[in-house]
């Protein structure tokens, strides 16, 4: 076996299983579950349909590559999502679909990791997982950026040591972040970028959730739209992940694309090549519907908006509670131990939430996660509004 693999730690979702074990939560309130990014929102039928309408290619081999049409509709999507220049994008070269984020992010770093140079992969800390698995068995050391409320949940850049530069190969970042929901700014994505020229690593951005925010004048800036403005026209060390998961509620579709700097995703794809994740046809053709439609994300904006409404009003007179900048997690902090706390509102109220030490390290002195738990509200509203009616009433009838 890889002896890397013993290197990794328990999935947050195994550990909330063991915490929640031999608990018996009360029959008369049906179980809701905010602890997973799952959106349950109903997807759009366009797509259903697409899928089912498409559905004798699946006996086609699909290419790695993909089909053209659709690299074509997901740089028109970027093109017109962060107003870059026409023909700013080359379909053959910037692009490559990938079955979803999770897997190309972890993928990612196996194939640009340099092992022999001792790597260090930075990731934010709290963090999603796949992040640090994925350089630990690419060979690297994980270096962990903290984030909290002391730094409002952005990474210190200054903080970081210039001999960890020196070995940095490649940086996860995430915006809006998860858990926390904070959107870097354009001015630090363009200091990041000034770094990865200065030492010469690669800016792997995590946008999965870019389209889940509450102020439709202001959507969150990209990694791309940053290069571009800062001169970066070739985007060089830049690479964006996005995802249908979210923006369309279609996690179980897998579909997704890596954009960016042509000559590592040329790299990437003769690693994708011995992969073998290429994208079934089917789903190809409904990405490509998916990707050319606004409405149906506006729709979904909507929803969320009105939930985070809601759950906030119940919210945050007992808890200590702030509305995130996007994304459609909430990051409250627990006034016991956050996994105390998950375990008595589970038992007492019938409501899973995930501890927020689960998805960080302890690095730098502290855990940043710990104290603070996260909440997805990716249920039905209904549903989203009854638990945090259950949190409420726990939090006063308990004095937690």
């Amino acid at each position: 076996m890889n002896p890397d693999i013993d290197k990794l730690q328990a999935y947050p979702f195994e550990r909330l299983a063991a915490l929640k074990n031999n608990l018996q939560p009360p029959t008369t309130l049906a179980h809701i579950a905010l602890s997973i990014g799952e959106p349950k929102h109903a997807a759009a039928t366009f797509v259903l349909d697409a899928l089912s309408a498409h559905r004798a290619e699946l006996s086609i081999y699909p290419t790695t590559r993909g089909i053209v049409e659709l690299r074509q509709a997901i740089v028109q999507w970027l093109l017109r999502r962060f107003a870059l220049p026409a023909n700013s994008l080359d379909a053959d070269k910037h692009v490559l679909p990938v079955s979803g984020t999770r897997e190309a992010l972890f993928a990612f770093a196996q194939a640009v990791v340099d092992r022999r140079q001792a790597p260090i992969v930075m990731m934010p800390n709290p963090f999603y997982q796949i992040y640090e698995g994925a350089a630990l068995l690419s060979g690297a050391e994980p270096y962990f950026m903290n984030t909290s409320r002391d730094n409002d949940f952005v990474p210190d850049l200054d903080a970081v040591p210039a001999a960890v530069w020196q070995r940095c190969q490649l940086i996860y970042i995430c915006s809006p972040g998860n858990p926390t929901g904070r959107v870097l700014s354009l001015a630090f994505l363009q200091r990041l970028l000034n770094l990865a020229e200065r030492y010469d690593f690669i800016i792997a951005s995590d946008e999965c959730y870019s389209e889940i925010y509450f102020d439709e004048a202001t959507p969150p800036v990209g990694l791309l739209q940053a290069a571009h403005a800062l001169g970066n026209h070739d985007y060089r060390r830049c690479v964006v992940f996005h995802s249908l998961s979210k923006r369309s509620n279609l996690p179980g579709l897998r579909s997704g694309f890596v954009a960016g700097d042509a000559r590592i995703l040329d790299g990437f794809y003769k690693y994708r090549t011995y992969q073998g994740c290429a994208l079934p046809l089917p789903t190809q053709r409904a990405s490509i519907l998916a990707w050319a439609d606004e409405v149906h994300v506006q729709h979904n904006r909507d929803l969320y908006r009105n939930k985070f409404t809601a759950v906030m009003a119940e919210l945050q007179d007992v808890m200590d509670v702030t509305m995130p900048d996007a994304g459609f997690y909430l990051w409250p902090r627990t006034p016991l131990s956050d996994e105390q706390f998950t375990r008595e509102l589970f038992a007492r109220q019938n409501v899973t939430v995930l501890p927020g030490s689960y998805l960080s390290r302890h690095a730098h002195g502290q855990n940043p996660g710990s104290g603070h738990v996260r909440l997805a509200l990716v249920a039905e509203p209904a549903q989203c509004l009854d638990a945090a009616q259950r949190i409420r009433r726990y939090l006063q009838q308990h004095g937690a």
